[in-house]
């Protein structure tokens, strides 16, 4: 019955925060908007602060949930890591909006935290200081995820589940591949500045 979790996972990552968020506020759908990316990011630039927290945290509970409750019922690690891994490809392709979906950042804040409280901060905690050295929000959640079997080894000890965040990593990565582009241009957008629309 542990595969039921995985499942529950991809549902429930596939439920678009920013699309929901903006469609309630009567804002401009974020896909056809801005950069056309259904994430907090896009939604902050096409409807303000206010709708790109809730956004945030709804993309991060949608990754925090299903495996808080993996992890709560204390099935095998491959298993909760197997969740975490669901919840973010439902992000990324959600089969609910046709599998165009957003970044996964956010959603797999919300998974580490699932996991384990102290990967889920020492997640945020790099993520802060590398935005403050570089001033790039993808950068610093690149180089936070490149961390990430790093974190989950020391907080879990298990190899399975550092395997599982290797893969989250590789997936959000290339989600990020026209961010990766800018970066070696040098054209990635600063945080405070405005990001160039499509």
């Amino acid at each position: 019955m542990h595969f039921i979790f995985p499942i529950i996972g991809y549902l429930i990552g596939s439920v678009s925060a920013a699309i929901i968020v903006c469609k309630l506020m009567r804002l401009p759908d974020p896909r056809s908007e801005g950069s056309g990316n259904p994430g907090a990011t896009n939604v902050l630039r096409v409807g303000g602060k206010t709708a790109a927290a809730i956004t945030l945290l709804g993309d991060a509970a949608k990754g925090f949930v299903p495996v808080f409750a993996a992890t709560a019922m204390d099935i095998p690690p491959l298993w909760i890591g197997l969740t975490a891994v669901a919840c973010v490809l439902g992000h990324l392709f959600p089969v609910f909006f046709q599998f165009k979906g957003g970044k996964g950042v956010a959603t797999t804040i919300g998974a580490v935290f699932g996991i384990s409280w102290l990967s889920g901060l020492l997640f945020i905690a790099s993520w802060l200081a590398l935005s403050l050295l570089f001033r790039i929000s993808s950068l610093a959640a690149l180089g936070t995820l490149l961390a990430l079997p790093v974190f989950l080894w020391i907080t879990t000890r298990s190899f399975d589940m550092v395997i599982c965040s290797v893969v989250i990593a590789l997936l959000i990565f290339w989600r990020h591949k026209e961010n990766i582009k800018r970066l070696m241009r040098g054209e990635e957008p600063k945080i405070g500045k405005k990001k160039p629309e499509k």
